[in-house]
């Protein structure tokens, strides 16, 4: 049982060494190296001085330091009760407000203070006592309810994690979902496919459908199917229901030999996928809608089709998208020179960015709540890892081609999107050009895409937006069917250059953006005609049932 209790508080060392092993990468060691440069002779001292006397407190039983309520690893009661683990509560609680207080007494520039705050974060989530099994009272708890049961399940966990996940805790149960089976099960068919993706039709649900159709454009970071989870939770079975006539385009997940794809190549892939769809459905054009970096190719798209003046896109919905990236958010921490020099550098090494790296970069941004709350759950309580569809997508990441990655990190590092600088397909890409009408969604917890940072959009294009700003996060906002009690969504007047002044005008009305969007589509969709009564067309039959093969790939 020793050799077993030394395994598990070891463990934590294994997924910090993980992490720290990316810090350079990051440039986050340099971030902290800046915030003690700028605090060590004013504030670092007074800090310092501030935290010893908050220790003083805690040591005589008299501090009221106390988690926030939402911070649920200190939910136990020991935490409170127990004067022993109250001590190493506030204690910890202390030092780690103290951290978190210097890099913003540094006041560094924003991109170093993402990574400086990131650095902390890291520091201290990963230094929490709850992450240690003798200091975690629900894990002491288990274990002597279990008869030791529960630290080797945990023992067992480790080792399966450090087997076939890198290292890090898995964070769903992989037998409770399949795509296909109860994942991604919307009727349609594959009804073209190329080198870069597959195109999917959606069987109608409606005896009329509207004539202009609907394609969606996923992240290329991720598959396709966070939009069409189980029946009831799928934006896609919603949009078919409305009586849209639904495509969506599914990624292939790169391999080495597609090291060279970059936007231009994703561009193209979709372009070509819109012209199906206008033979398949006699439409001329389409409407579309992106999502995060699906939003970053279609604008690219949009830019070029006014370059050429293609009409081919009626009307274009751009979902937590960011297009601006002079726009403080986290995910613009990585447009710094050295960073981009080394991470380039790395990938045309590789060829790509491999699915564990990237998945394990998100889940750095909020280490508690996608990191060490399941270290906590699997391996010192010795439980199986939640049965949740969007975890399960979540564990199910994708590749990213070097070609495409640099693409990315040049519009991080120099916003030549948003500056008119980026040329896509031989056209230079001016956003302002694009004249079609534009529905921005953004979501006011978003760790990743600012609200205000996709608020610009709006300013960016030509054409006429509307605007919704859904009260929750990156991933939440977009599963986000209609009818949940605790979800919202701020609607208002026509955006204009400041976002906080329309956010002081708009309206938070209950439900779902799925509702708003819909009616801001319909009327952009056509009139009405009979339902297809089957998939694809003589040129583009349908070749096999969705999901298709791109999205069982791995």
């Amino acid at each position: 049982m020793g050799g077993n209790t030394s395994l598990v508080r070891q463990g934590p060392g294994v997924i910090t060494g993980r992490l720290l092993g990316r810090l350079d990468r990051l440039g986050l060691a340099d971030s902290l190296v800046r915030v003690a440069a700028k605090t060590g002779t004013n504030a670092l001292p007074r800090r310092m001085a501030g935290l010893g006397l908050e220790l003083s407190k805690i040591a005589l039983g008299k501090s009221t330091i106390a988690p926030e309520p939402s911070d649920r690893r200190f939910a136990n009661r020991a935490w409170t009760e127990n004067p022993a683990f109250r001590r190493i509560g506030q204690s910890y609680l202390a030092w780690s407000k103290t951290t978190l207080d210097l890099v913003e007494d540094a006041h560094l520039d924003w991109r170093t203070g993402e990574r400086g705050r990131l650095a902390a974060s890291l520091l201290t989530s990963t230094l929490a006592p709850t992450n240690l099994l003798p200091l975690n009272p629900d894990a002491v708890i288990r274990a002597y309810e279990s008869g030791g049961k529960s630290i080797a399940a945990g023992v067992a966990n480790i080792g399966r994690d450090i087997r076939t996940n890198h290292g890090m805790p898995r964070t769903a149960d992989p037998d409770a979902f399949q795509v296909g089976r109860n994942l991604a099960v919307t009727p349609g068919s594959v009804v073209f496919r190329n080198d870069v993706c597959e195109l999917l039709q959606y069987a109608p649900m409606t005896g009329a459908v509207r004539t202009t159709p609907m394609v969606l454009v996923p992240p290329q970071i991720n598959k396709y199917y966070f939009m069409d989870l189980a029946p009831g939770r799928s934006f896609v079975e919603y949009a078919v229901r409305q009586g849209l006539q639904m495509f969506l385009v599914s990624w292939r997940n790169p391999t080495v030999e597609h090291r060279d794809w970059n936007l231009d190549t994703y561009v193209a892939g979709v372009k070509e996928a819109l012209h199906a769809v206008t033979e398949i459905t006699g439409s001329p054009t389409v409407n579309t809608v992106a999502l995060c970096a699906g939003g970053i190719t279609t604008a690219g798209l949009l830019g070029h089709l006014a370059a050429t003046q293609e009409s081919l896109i009626n009307a274009a919905t751009f979902a937590v998208t960011l297009l601006d990236f002079s726009v403080p958010t986290m995910i613009g921490l990585f447009g710094s020179q050295p960073i981009i020099a080394n991470t380039l550098k790395q990938a045309r090494r590789r060829g790509l960015l491999p699915a564990h790296e990237s998945a394990a970069l998100f889940c750095m941004l909020r280490p508690n709540d996608l990191i060490w709350n399941y270290w906590v759950g699997s391996n010192l309580l010795g439980a199986r890892p939640p049965a949740f569809d969007v975890l399960s997508w979540n564990a199910d990441p994708t590749r990213l081609a070097a070609g495409l990655h640099a693409d990315f990190l040049d519009m991080f590092a120099n916003n030549s999107l948003a500056q008119g600088t980026f040329s896509v397909l031989g056209s230079p890409v001016d956003l302002s050009a694009v004249t079609c009408d534009s529905f921005v969604v953004a979501a006011r917890t978003d760790h990743l895409t600012n609200w205000k940072a996709c608020y610009a959009t709006t300013q960016l294009l030509g054409g006429s937006s509307q605007f919704a700003l859904s009260r929750s996060g990156h991933i939440q906002s977009l599963v986000n069917p209609p009818g949940n009690p605790k979800m919202s969504v701020s609607l208002g007047p026509a955006p204009g250059p400041d976002p906080d002044q329309w956010l002081a005008e708009a309206a938070s009305v209950p439900g779902s953006w799925w509702e708003p969007w819909a009616e801001w589509a319909l009327p952009r969709s056509g009139e009405e005609r009979p339902a297809p009564s089957c998939l694809g067309s003589k040129r583009h039959p349908a070749i096999e049932p969705a999901p298709g093969r791109y999205v069982l790939a791995a």
